[in-house]
């Protein structure tokens, strides 16, 4: 039978004298009833963050024992790449190794001395992160080579340091002047779904009337996604309409704080997600989507000024597949561009201007310049002067640890 690991702490573990229950990847040989050694920080979980905001950065990783030692154990430590896939197949993750050059492990050999049950450290450094790619989760793997004595905990052989990049981003300012539609050439059919969008609220207040900032929907806008706070005077929380079916929030938003918002549709169920964690769920059932409409803000001629509410935003993605819980919260400050069913990825990076790059290449850019707004009835007009109030910010309240 296979376990899987559950340690309070080591030091827990050494006034008792207890043991690892672990998942042995390798077999049910190993001998839980002896004392047995472990990278230290790997008791719950192999990965570990190691948070990166200038270059070089360090971190100081030891080995452990389960109960004192004898006698002197050497060990020695390496950076071992081939781990991570072995890791990514086992738990359906999709971490890349660190390039070679940007990291170093500075000492290969440890030891832990008699009558100790902690090692000496070996430090591991990020030297830079020029090679990242952005939306990449990079993580160094530390793994324990070889020791003069004594048996090591397989699932806790390695730790992988998981590289967190603190990241200073541009995001857009909401303006209602700029509030209008970009509707591209061709629609894009959307089966099954995930759509996402960051925000950082600043004007949420409670009126009566909603607060609408966005809306996904078909050229027509007989679909759509379409979301809006304070619906019904609803205590800053946030209202979904997925093609007539509505869907209110558990979680109260503040304003002061980014959020990853988040909705999946596998074909049965909508999940919605705040920054990773699961806020409401339901079955719905929606007969595909042809996204090809992108509304910001609420666009209509003097709903525009209305219902607008202050707020921030960036990184809105679509997505042609429901991603798992974990992908989500993998990419909390952003996605692999070249992610399998990323079918349109809009950073509002560019910092000037009013052209938004699609990152995924699919060749989904908006001009903000081509725009149009519904004055009376459906009729749109251009509004080739909603280009002019886009505002770029960028600061230190623009900071994610990836």
């Amino acid at each position: 039978m296979k376990f899987r690991i559950n340690i309070i702490s080591a030091a827990l573990l050494m006034l008792t004298g207890s043991v690892f229950t672990a998942c042995n990847s390798e077999g049910d040989d190993f001998d839980w009833d002896k004392s047995a050694l472990f990278v230290s920080g790997t008791e719950n979980n192999p990965v570990v963050k190691f948070v990166v905001e200038d270059t070089p950065a360090s971190y100081a990783v030891t080995v452990q024992s389960t109960k004192k030692v004898d006698s002197k154990v050497d060990i020695e430590l390496a950076i071992d790449a081939s781990t991570v896939d072995a890791y990514n197949e086992a738990n359906g993750t999709n971490y890349v190794a660190a390039p070679e050059g940007s990291v170093e492990l500075e000492t290969s050999k440890v030891s832990i001395a008699a009558g100790s049950a902690i090692s000496t450290a070996a430090n591991v450094k990020v030297l830079s992160t020029e090679d990242l790619v952005e939306g990449r989760n990079y993580v160094i793997p530390v793994t324990v080579k070889s020791v003069s004595q004594g048996d090591v905990i397989p699932t806790s052989k390695t730790i992988f340091l998981r590289i967190s990049r603190v990241i200073n981003f541009y995001a857009i300012q909401a303006d209602y002047r700029a509030s209008s539609n970009f509707i591209f050439d061709e629609p894009v059919h959307l089966s099954t779904f995930t759509y996402e969008v960051k925000i950082y609220p600043q004007g949420l207040n409670r009126r009566n009337y909603p607060q609408r900032f966005l809306a996904l929907e078909q050229k027509d806008e007989s679909k759509s996604l379409l979301l809006r706070f304070n619906e019904a005077n609803s205590d800053n929380k946030l209202q979904t309409i997925l093609d007539g079916n509505k869907i209110m929030s558990n979680t109260q938003f503040e304003n002061g704080s980014w959020y990853l918002l988040t909705w999946v549709y596998d074909g049965a169920n909508v999940y919605f997600y705040v920054n990773g964690t699961l806020d409401t769920s339901g079955a719905a059932a929606i007969n595909g989507i042809d996204f090809q409409r992108y509304e910001m803000g609420m666009s209509y001629q003097g709903y525009n000024r209305q219902q607008f509410f202050a707020h921030r935003f960036c990184e809105l993605r679509i997505w042609n597949r429901a991603l798992s819980t974990s992908e989500i919260n993998a990419n909390m400050c952003g996605a692999d561009p070249q992610s399998e069913g990323l079918v349109a990825y809009w950073k509002f990076n560019e910092g000037t201007g009013h052209v938004f790059k699609d990152a995924s290449n699919h060749g989904m850019d908006m001009d903000w310049s081509k725009t149009k707004r519904a004055v009376r009835g459906d009729d749109l007009s251009d509004t080739p002067n909603a280009a002019n109030s886009i505002k770029w910010v960028k600061d230190d309240i623009n900071k994610c640890a990836q």
